[in-house]
């Protein structure tokens, strides 16, 4: 069975001695950073530059009948989208307050000119 008391002292007593010793700390979190910044410039900057290209045996080509596809669906949208322009939408903010309502209220709702 785990002690949780026991972990959490050693926890606390950890936290502790690092807020005591916060330069020493400091100077151990920038090493480990130096050493993990550098570890990645090798890894992706030096050792791609000595690494050999691949040479594809089959070059890539055009699929022409999938660019077809793809245009014919701009196509489409576009249309839909120039048709969108002259549809005339109902205004979803005016409604008809008056509906249910007894005449004295209606005629107060209503704008006098």
């Amino acid at each position: 069975m785990i002690k949780f008391k026991k972990i959490k002292e050693i926890l606390q007593n950890f936290f502790w001695t690092i807020g005591k010793n916060v330069f020493i700390t400091f100077l151990f979190l920038i090493f480990l950073t130096l050493i993990f910044s550098g570890f990645i410039f090798y890894k992706y900057s030096y050792l791609t530059e000595k690494k050999e290209p691949q040479i594809i045996e089959k070059p890539p080509y055009f699929k022409e009948a999938l660019y077809q596809k793809i245009l014919d669906e701009w196509q489409i949208r576009q249309k839909k989208f120039e048709e969108a322009e002259f549809k005339e939408y109902r205004n979803l903010f005016q409604t008809q307050i008056t509906e249910g309502i007894s005449p004295e209220i209606t005629e107060e709702l209503t704008p006098t000119p």
